[in-house]
């Protein structure tokens, strides 16, 4: 599959869907929205993926919408978040593989409500997460952010990250880190490699024990205790009858390191 606004390639496992945008620091326009879609699509069909790693090119992981592609086309924020952004969001929370969000750079606006819908974020010590001050052009926040972001730091902080939206809401990583937004900090020379081992470390897991985790976290949101520990029992019982499983206990048996093939 070739792409044009975005690179992608597959390793050890490990799917890397890359903006490629560096000159307009990996702004969206409707291709780049397109692409990674298709893309997430892409490794979720594929077996030989079992982890993906999204991250940017050059100095930005992405620096939000490109305003003046919006522009030129001249169409209403309901198209344009219906039609592109909103299939983007729901694909990367359905797909039954763990995303790493690699932020070697800045996310901005709409890039950082895609880092905050990926499953985990790594963070360069020379990135920033940029709170858009959206109400201080008469907007709101949108692409799911004010799902994702009080989730993580709780509806009071969502607030004022999202309302109060100031040169204080750039927001450094070793705070992402402190306030529950990243999983963790690394120092730029070793960024890509630390995110590339954490990547293989989630590929060698039992893949689809994994993505049924992934499913019951999206779903305890949302539902009762009772809903969930029927949803538990179901799965597990899903679990049980994988090759993984199997693997798994025979491994455990035998006082050895599985060897897991994602089946």
């Amino acid at each position: 599959m070739s792409y044009t606004t975005i690179l992608y390639n597959i390793e050890d496992g490990v799917a890397t869907i890359t903006f490629n945008r560096p000159d307009k620091y990996n702004a969206f326009n409707d291709e780049q929205i397109l692409e990674t879609t298709r893309a997430f699509k892409d490794a979720g069909r594929d077996s030989a993926v079992r982890a993906i790693v999204l991250t940017g090119a050059g100095k930005a992981f992405c620096a939000g919408q490109d305003l003046g592609d919006v522009q030129e086309r001249n169409v209403t924020f309901l198209e344009h978040l219906r039609d592109n952004y909103n299939p983007l969001i729901l694909q990367m929370r359905k797909i039954e593989k763990p995303i790493i969000g690699a932020l070697n750079g800045a996310a901005a606006g709409a890039g950082l409500s895609v880092a905050l819908a990926c499953d985990l974020r790594i963070i360069s010590m020379k990135a920033t997460l940029v709170f858009a001050s959206f109400s201080r052009v008469g907007l709101i926040p949108d692409n799911g952010i004010t799902y994702y972001l009080p989730r993580l730091v709780g509806p009071a902080k969502a607030f004022e990250l999202l309302i109060l939206a100031d040169a204080q809401n750039r927001i450094g990583a070793e705070q992402a880190v402190a306030m529950g937004l990243c999983t963790k900090a690394v120092e730029p020379d070793v960024f890509m490699d630390e995110v590339q081992a954490t990547a293989r470390q989630l590929a060698a897991l039992p893949t689809k024990a994994l993505g049924l985790t992934k499913r019951m976290l999206n779903a305890s949101w949302d539902s009762t205790l009772e809903e969930m520990l029927d949803m538990e029992a179901q799965l597990q019982e899903a679990a049980s009858r994988t090759e993984d499983y199997q693997e798994g206990l025979q491994a455990f048996l035998e006082k050895r390191p599985p060897q897991f093939k994602g089946r």
